[in-house]
C-alpha cells in the first residue's frame, strides 16, 4: 500500500506544478489588461483600507513576483512591484485580496487568529520535521517507531496550518471581490477577470493542503505498517 501512497504524492506534485503554471499565466494575462479607472495596486489597497476604517496599516512594496502578503505583526500590506505600481486587473485583484487579510485582522476573524497562533509552532516543526521523519523511517525498519511518531505529530501541525489557511484565503478573496464590485473599482467586464485570477490563486492553497494531508497519511501508514 505504501508505494501507491507515494504515487499519489507524486501526482499531487504534478498537479501543484500545473496549477502554479496556470496561476502565473493568468496573472501575466490580466496584468496586460489595464484597469479602466487607472488606479495602481497601491492606490486600490489604500482605498480599500480607508473604506474599511483601517488607518494603521501601511501599504509598501516588496521584492519578487507574486510575493504579495499581509504582515499582521508589522501591520503592512506588502505588494510586489508589478502589483504595487501596476494599473491592471491583476494588480487590483491582488491588492484587494491582501487588504482582505488586513480587514480580517481588524475584525478579529477567527481562522486568521488561529493561524497566527500556530505560526511559532509551524516555524519550529518545519525546521526539523524532515530530518525527524527521515531518521524515524530508518529506525522504524528495525522496530523502533517512536521517532517516526514524533515526526508525524510535527507534520500534523503543518497540516492543520494548511487546512486553516483555506478559509482564511477564501474569505480574503470573498471580501476583496465584494469590495471591488460594490465600489465599482472594477467594471462589469473587469470583475469576472479579477474573480478568475483570485480563483486560481485559491486553488494553489487547496492543492497544497491536499498534498499535505496525503503526505501525512503516507507516513501514518508507514508507522502502522512498521508497528505491526
Amino acid at each position: 500500500m505504501t508505494p501507491s501512497i507515494f504515487l499519489v504524492s507524486i501526482i499531487f506534485v504534478g498537479i501543484s506544478m500545473l496549477v502554479s503554471m496556470i496561476l502565473k499565466s493568468k496573472f501575466k494575462k490580466y496584468a496586460q489588461v489595464p484597469l479602466s479607472n487607472g488606479m495602481s495596486g497601491k492606490e486600490v489597497a489604500e482605498k480599500m483600507l480607508r473604506e474599511n476604517g483601517i488607518y494603521d496599516v501601511q501599504v509598501i512594496s516588496t521584492p519578487g513576483f507574486l510575493s504579495d502578503h499581509y504582515d499582521p505583526t508589522k501591520k503592512t500590506v506588502n505588494l510586489s512591484p508589478d502589483v504595487y505600481e501596476g494599473r491592471s486587473i491583476s494588480a487590483a485583484a491582488v491588492a484587494a485580496h491582501e487588504c482582505g487579510h488586513a480587514v480580517q485582522h481588524a475584525t478579529a476573524y477567527g481562522p486568521l487568529e488561529m493561524r497566527s497562533k500556530l505560526v511559532p509552532a509551524v516555524q519550529f516543526s518545519s525546521t526539523i520535521v524532515n530530518w525527524v521523519l527521515l531518521i524515524g523511517v530508518v529506525m522504524a525498519a528495525s522496530g523502533n517507531t517512536t521517532l517516526l511518531l514524533i515526526g508525524i505529530i510535527l507534520m500534523a501541525v503543518t497540516v492543520i496550518f494548511s487546512l486553516i489557511t483555506l478559509p482564511v484565503e477564501f474569505d480574503a478573496s470573498k471580501r476583496a471581490l465584494a469590495w471591488l464590485q460594490h465600489t465599482n473599482v472594477t467594471t462589469s467586464n473587469e470583475y469576472p477577470q479579477a474573480k478568475d485570477a483570485l480563483k486560481w490563486a485559491a486553488t494553489t492553497y487547496v492543492v497544497a493542503a491536499l498534498a499535505a494531508v496525503v503526505t501525512l497519511v503516507q507516513y501514518i501508514m508507514i508507522y502502522l505498517g512498521r508497528r505491526d
